[in-house]
């Protein structure tokens, strides 16, 4: 009985240390404007951080966890991108996975990957308009408040 329960401890201590990047993260806004800027969102097709903030705002409130079922697809991730274009969930019916990763990537705290997939996203579509949480709330207003103070 000793030897199992100290295996079991054993092998939890393991998973815990070699599972890292599955931990969600909720970004401060500071520090998601601070990894933007340096990613090169700065005029990204057009538009500012303060745009791609906002954008994150709204889609998912910074949470790297975040899902939203769609019905026939789901939105993954900080920037809630979408199972039905944008990546493979093993769900959604048809999905043409054009940024050729699993959604469940799209949810852990490195958003490194999250990144590439959304500035494909805008190059693609020239902007912003594939992200309701954008049109709906941040398009042609004033966004200074998102930057401010970072």
């Amino acid at each position: 009985m000793g030897k199992s329960v100290l295996f079991i401890g054993f092998l939890l201590v393991f998973l815990g240390l070699a599972l890292p990047g599955t931990q969600a993260k909720v970004f401060s806004r500071c520090d998601l404007v601070k990894t933007l800027r340096g990613h090169g969102f700065e005029g990204f097709v057009g538009k500012t951080v303060a745009d791609w903030v906002c954008l994150v705002k709204h889609e998912s409130s910074y949470n790297t966890k975040a899902v939203n079922n769609n019905g026939p697809s789901r939105d993954y991730g900080i920037f809630q991108i979408n199972s039905k274009y944008w990546c493979e969930d093993g769900k959604t019916s048809g999905s043409k996975n054009a940024c050729r990763i699993s959604c469940s990537k799209l949810q852990d705290d490195n958003i490194e990957d999250d990144i590439q997939c959304a500035k494909k996203i805008a190059r693609e579509a020239n902007g912003l308009t594939p992200w309701y949480g954008w049109r709906d709330n941040c398009k042609g207003k004033n966004l200074s408040s998102y930057v401010k103070g970072c």
